[in-house]
C-alpha cells in the first residue's frame, strides 16, 4: 500500500515502535489520521511508568514487552519507529525483510506539516542554533515554533505535534538527531543547517563514517529552492557539504575569509557577516562584542552565523536578528551560569556529553576552571581533553562509569591534576572546596548521563540542586 496521500492510512494497519515521546506522538497523529495503529515497546509496561498510560490512552492497541510478531501483526503496511530504537533491533531487520516501508516519526511530521520545517542538525550546537533561529523569526514578526529533538528544561515538542498544529504561514524550528535521520525517504526541510560532525554515538552507529552518513541524509531530499547552510570550518561537514548537497549552499566558518565567493556566513575581523547570493553585498549582522555573556566561545559565534544565515534566508530582518542575539537568554544545560558562591561562578553544562563538546566549553572558559566530567561512555577517544585540561583547567575532578578510562587518557596526556568523586554532588563540594574566588566550576560530562541519571536534564538539575545548597552554607 502506497501513502504518497496520507489519506491511504486511514483504515491501514500501522505498527509504531517504541512509546517513549515521539512514539507516542506519531501514535496519536495516526490515529487522528484513522490508521489502524499498534503501538509497541520492548520493554515491560512497569519500566515505562507514565508513559505506558499515555501510550494506552492513545487508543492504540499496546504491546509491552513486545515479541517481534505482537509489534508487527501479519497485516502491517507501515513502520513509524521512535529515534530511540537502533537499526539492528529485531523488529526492524524484520520489517526490512518483510518489505514494510519504514519511516521516521519526523518523515510523518514532514508529510503531515502545512508549515514549512527549518532543521537543525550537527554533533554540537543544534539546540543553541534551534532557539536562536526561532528567537531571530519571533523578533522579526514571523510566528516560529521550536520543536523536534530539542530538550531544554520546558522546551519539549515533538516535530509531529508541531507540525500538526501549525498554520501553513508559520515556520517549525526542529532540532533533528542522526537516529531520526536513519528512516527519512521524503523529508526536505526548506532549510537545512548542519552545524558539524564530530565523534559522537560510536555506541549506536557502526562507525564514524556511518554517523557522518546519517547526518547528511537531512540535505538527501531537498530540491535546488531549498537552502542547505553548513560549517566550514568542521571537516566532516565540509565534506557533506561539498558531496551531498542538492538546495542552494550558505557556507559558515569563523576562521579566515569566506571559502569562495557563493552565500556564505563568516566572521570578518570583529563582524559578523553574512552574504546571500554570488556577488551580493554582505549583510553586517552585528560585532562580535555584541554578543551576550549566556553566548560565549568562538563556538557561539558560529551558532549566530549558522542561525542568521536561515533567518535571513527566509526573510528574517538583520535589525531583529542582532536584537534577538543580544537579549538572548541562553538554553538551558548549555554554558548556563547558575549562580555564583563567594566569588566562585557554577557553570552548567549537563548537555555536553562528547568530547569535542567539552573541548569547545572548555576553551570558553575565561577564568581558571575546575572541571566535573564523566558519566556513561559512547565508545568515545577522551584524550583530546588533555590539551585544554592544560591551557583551561586547575583540576577535574571525574565521576561515572567512565572514570576509569577517562582519567586514563587524561594522565596519558601529561594532565595530573585528577581526582575522583562518587557522586556529582561530592564531585561539587570537592571542587568548592578548592576554588578560590575568581575560578569557575564547570559540569562539562563529555559522556553520556544514563550511568547515574535518567537524562542530562537531571543530571544538570542535581548539579544546580548541589550548588544552590552550597548558598545555603555558612
Amino acid at each position: 500500500m502506497a501513502f504518497e496521500n496520507l489519506n491511504n492510512l486511514k483504515h491501514a494497519p500501522v505498527s509504531v515502535i517504541g512509546a517513549a515521546r515521539s512514539g507516542i506522538s506519531a501514535t496519536r497523529a495516526l490515529r487522528r489520521l484513522g490508521a489502524d495503529v499498534t503501538l509497541s515497546d520492548a520493554k515491560p509496561a512497569d519500566s515505562l511508568g507514565g508513559a505506558a498510560v499515555e501510550a494506552a490512552a492513545t487508543g492504540a492497541r499496546c504491546a509491552f514487552a513486545a515479541t517481534v510478531d505482537q509489534a508487527l501483526p501479519g497485516r502491517t503496511a507501515l513502520v513509524v519507529t521512535s529515534p530511540g530504537v537502533p537499526a539492528s533491533a529485531p523488529v526492524l531487520q524484520a520489517a526490512r525483510e518483510r518489505r514494510i516501508p519504514i519511516w521516521s516519526e519526523i518523515e510523518l511530521a514532514y508529510r503531515i506539516a502545512r508549515a514549512p520545517i527549518l532543521a537543525v542538525t550537527g554533533t554540537n550546537g543544534k539546540t543553541t542554533t534551534a532557539m536562536l533561529l526561532t528567537a531571530m523569526l519571533d523578533e522579526s514578526g514571523k510566528s516560529a515554533i521550536v520543536c523536534g529533538n530539542v530538550s531544554a528544561d520546558d522546551v519539549k515538542r515533538t516535530l509531529v505535534e508541531a507540525a500538526e498544529a501549525a498554520p501553513a504561514e508559520a515556520f517549525l524550528v526542529a532540532e533533528i538527531s542522526s537516529f531520526q535521520l536513519e528512516w527519512v525517504e521524503k523529508f526536505a526541510p526548506r532549510v537545512a543547517i548542519l552545524t558539524n560532525v564530530t565523534a559522537d554515538h560510536l555506541n549506536r552507529h557502526r562507525c564514524f563514517e556511518e554517523y557522518v552518513d546519517a547526518k547528511a541524509r537531512i540535505f538527501a531530499a531537498q530540491c535546488r529552492d531549498d537552502w542547505a547552510v553548513v560549517g566550514f570550518d568542521n571537516p566532516a561537514s565540509r565534506t557533506v557539504g561539498h558531496r551531498d548537497v542538492r538546495g542552494r549552499r550558505i557556507w559558515f566558518a569563523t576562521q579566515g575569509p569566506p571559502p569562495d565567493s557563493g552565500p556564505c556566513a563568516w566572521l570578518d575581523g570583529r563582524t559578523l557577516l553574512v552574504r546571500l547570493a554570488c556577488g551580493a553585498a554582505p549583510v553586517a549582522v552585528m560585532r562580535a562584542d555584541e554578543m551576550p555573556e549566556t553566548l560565549p566561545g568562538v563556538h557561539s559565534i558560529a551558532n549566530v552565523l549558522a542561525a542568521a544565515s536561515a533567518a535571513l534566508a527566509v526573510g528574517a530582518d538583520p535589525a531583529a536578528i542582532r536584537r534577538a542575539v543580544r537579549s538572548f537568554a541562553g538554553a538551558a544545560h548549555r554554558m548556563e551560569r547558575v549562580g555564583d558562591v563567594r566569588g566562585v561562578r557554577y557553570v552548567n553544562n549537563s548537555m555536553c556529553t562528547n568530547v569535542a563538546a567539552a573541548v569547545c566549553s572548555l576553551e570558553a572558559m575565561d577564568r581558571p576552571t575546575i572541571v566535573i566530567a564523566g558519566g556513561a561512555d559512547k565508545g568515545l577517544d577522551f584524550s583530546p581533553l588533555a590539551p585544554v585540561l592544560f591551557a583551561k583547567a586547575k583540576r577535574v575532578i571525574l565521576i561515572g562509569a567512565a572514570a576509569d578510562k577517562m582519567e586514563a587518557a587524561i594522565r596519558a596526556g601529561g594532565f595530573d591534576e585528577v581526582g575522583r568523586a562518587e557522586s556529582l554532588e561530592g564531585a561539587v563540594e570537592a571542587a568548592a572546596a578548592m576554588a578560590a574566588p575568581g575560578d569557575a566550576v564547570l559540569l562539562s560530562p563529555a559522556c553520556a548521563s544514563f550511568d547515574m541519571f535518567r537524562d542530562f536534564e537531571a543530571r544538570g538539575a542535581a548539579f544546580r540542586a548541589a550548588v544552590r545548597r552550597l548558598e545555603t552554607q555558612n
